[in-house]
């Protein structure tokens, strides 16, 4: 039993005073003196008994009258619901992409924002939780208009990431007073899924929402592929979860006109690529559009766009090696060599990347030029002489990077590990090679520069080092790559490594991108100060993070936009070029958690069927029973019970 003023109890200590009523009330009898007084005695005896009696019962009555009351004006009732604060709600509805399926009953979303509104109590208080928003200390009235309005948002953030949310908006806050439900279809991204709920410290309530359907078939990703200048090769890849599916219609579209139409079959759990060759087309927005009913419909439309692409400026600066100049060739590469006593400083600030090739040492001058360009954004490698002045070197090296070259090895050694996850090896390698003809070199020097190793020696130092700086990629070769020093020219990696350090020193705009990521988009634009660039569409427009840099823009998107398609790039009125964006893939997931099997290994995590079974237990739970109407009718029963024994219980 507990009591809604529990201070009214002090008044108990009143109770004495019908006690010492009762104590002080003592009746004196006269003795009355008779011839004979054996009967009189008898009837003495039974008078005082009666009288002593009547006045125990009286007091009892009073006793219990006065108790009664005083437990009335405290209000008592029995519940698990505290009635000094109301209970707040913390409510997570997952509103993902996958939500968007059918049920038993329907919409995943909508039945379940339904649910909450028909089955949520009227007097409490609420925050809702949503992939986009977080309304706290809302009233059921609020609740159901924010659950009214809902929508589907392309934010696929963890369950790990919700409950953190919550938790740390509860911390200091009673358990008791705040209930945390997580609803959601509980889909999982990664492998790493058992240690998803170990961040649980407070009891939390799960209800799964189930589809019906068990089969999905996606557009997972496209990559382009350059054939010739005038022809590029379209590669879809195509996901498909569940049974073998026969006959489905794909199509791709240049902004709304229909290019290519064909259909295509697919085996169970089988992910295939399906390929459409395009020509003469300088700029295209694309489309691919899969027409199948499953799961989700969502990842049956993918947008990509492809922009004229601009040739890498290149400037070699000292000695010119003939595999160089193979390798940067005219359709993709502006390749300019010098020798440094001849090098034109005014083509600095226009190239992407300069190589500095086998160089001695380093005049003030050229060292000079060499930090203004990398300070505007561009890329620099370098490539030491067999012979060079250390101390020249970290002049340099010392104003990008702490650190420096340290001493010169003499020592023979092979290059055996590849870094596979470093940027420039994307799409290079099938798979991890292990077993390959190492290249070797005769000379290296070695450094402490701090940075990402690229290619390392047999004894884990570097070979190929790309150097932590804030202005731009920097790569450090520690061996000359002549035909003294090292036979790496005659190696594969070669040609990969070179090209792609040329062409990431101009960043292309991908084929596409993914929201909510964290994106980085170059143009090659030089713009005043006071003006900026724009990102927009038919329907919306916002100002993206940027950097000014000398000859170019370097913006980032992270929060905005919100809706897939595409996208252009502005300056003022006019578009330099367009970009398009996609959702996650990882949102097309058939995987979802086994709640039962979570509920086991962690026990302030309990398991609801349903959301109308949720609320029908809490509030049972939290019902009041108030007592008072119960201690009052005591009281008058107490009442009345003293009137009656003062009128006819006779002494």
């Amino acid at each position: 039993m507990q009591f809604k003023y529990p201070a009214v109890l002090y008044f108990l200590f009143i109770l004495i005073i019908p006690i010492l009523v009762h104590l002080f009330n003592l009746q004196k009898f006269k003795k009355i003196e008779f011839t004979n007084v054996q009967f009189l005695k008898k009837i003495s005896l039974e008078t005082r008994k009666n009288s002593k009696l009547k006045k125990l019962l009286i007091l009892a009555t009073r006793i219990l009258s006065f108790t009664a009351l005083i437990f009335t004006f405290s209000q008592p009732y029995f519940g698990d619901k505290k009635k000094e604060g109301n209970r707040q709600n913390y409510i997570y509805l997952d509103n993902s992409e996958s939500l968007n399926t059918n049920g038993n009953n329907g919409n995943l979303l909508k039945i379940a924002a339904q649910d909450i509104i028909e089955n949520s109590p009227e007097n409490e208080r609420y925050s809702l939780l949503t992939n986009d928003d977080f309304n706290i200390n809302i009233s059921k009235k609020e609740l159901v208009e924010s659950l009214k309005n809902i929508r589907f948002s392309n934010n696929n953030t963890s369950i790990h990431d919700k409950i953190n949310t919550i938790q740390t908006e509860l911390i200091n806050k009673s358990i008791n007073l705040n209930k945390i439900l997580l609803i959601s279809d509980f889909q999982y991204f990664n492998e790493n899924k058992n240690n998803e709920f170990t961040n649980v410290i407070r009891p939390i309530s799960f209800i799964k929402l189930n589809s019906k359907a068990k089969s999905n078939i996606s557009i997972d990703s496209v990559y382009i592929n350059t054939i010739s200048i005038q022809k590029k090769l379209v590669s879809v890849v195509i996901k498909n979860q569940g049974e073998s599916k026969k006959n489905i219609p794909i199509a791709l579209y240049n902004s709304s006109r229909l290019i290519n139409k064909r259909s295509f079959s697919i085996l169970k759990d089988e992910e295939k690529i399906v390929k459409f060759p395009i020509e003469n087309f300088s700029k295209f927005k694309g489309k691919i559009q899969l027409t199948f009913n499953d799961s989700f419909l969502f990842d049956n439309v993918f947008y990509f766009s492809i922009n004229t692409s601009n040739k890498t400026s290149i400037l070699n600066i000292g000695k010119t090696l003939p595999f160089i100049s193979k390798i940067f060739n005219s359709d993709e590469f502006n390749y300019t060599s010098s020798t440094l006593r001849k090098v034109n400083y005014n083509l600095i600030s226009s190239q992407q990347l300069i190589i500095l090739n086998e160089l001695k040492d380093f005049s003030n001058v050229i060292e000079n030029s060499i930090l203004k360009f990398i300070k505007d954004g561009g890329n620099l490698l370098i490539i030491p002489n067999q012979n060079i002045e250390v101390s020249s070197y970290n002049s340099l090296l010392k104003q990008i990077n702490t650190g420096g070259i340290i001493n010169k090895n003499r020592d023979s050694l092979k290059i055996t590990t590849i870094n596979f996850k470093h940027p420039l090896f994307n799409d290079v390698f099938v798979k991890e090679v292990k077993n390959f003809e190492y290249p070797t070199t005769v000379l290296n020097y070695n450094h402490n520069l701090q940075g990402n190793a690229v290619l390392l020696f047999e004894n884990k130092t570097p070979f190929l080092h790309e150097i932590t700086n804030s202005f731009s990629k920097i790569y450090l070769f520690s061996s000359p790559l002549n035909i003294q020093s090292s036979n790496f020219v005659n190696s594969p990696l070669v040609v990969p490594t070179l090209y792609n350090i040329a062409r990431q020193s101009l960043e292309l705009n991908k084929p596409y991108y993914i929201l909510h990521k964290e994106n980085t988009i170059e143009i090659r634009k030089k713009i005043e100060k006071n003006e900026i660039l724009k990102i927009s569409n038919q329907r919306k427009s916002f100002i993206p993070s940027q950097v000014n840099f000398a000859n170019k823009v370097v913006f980032s998107t992270l929060n905005e936009p919100k809706t897939v398609g595409f996208y252009d790039i502005l300056l003022d009125k006019d578009t330099l070029t367009s970009i398009a964006y996609n959702s996650s893939s990882s949102e097309s997931s058939l995987a979802f958690y086994n709640l039962n099997t979570i509920k086991k290994e962690n026990k302030n995590i309990e398991v609801f069927g349903s959301i109308k079974e949720y609320f029908k237990e809490i509030n049972e739970k939290n019902k009041v029973q108030s007592l008072w109407r119960l201690f009052l009718a005591i009281a008058i029963v107490s009442l009345l019970l003293e009137i009656l024994i003062l009128k006819f219980f006779n002494i």
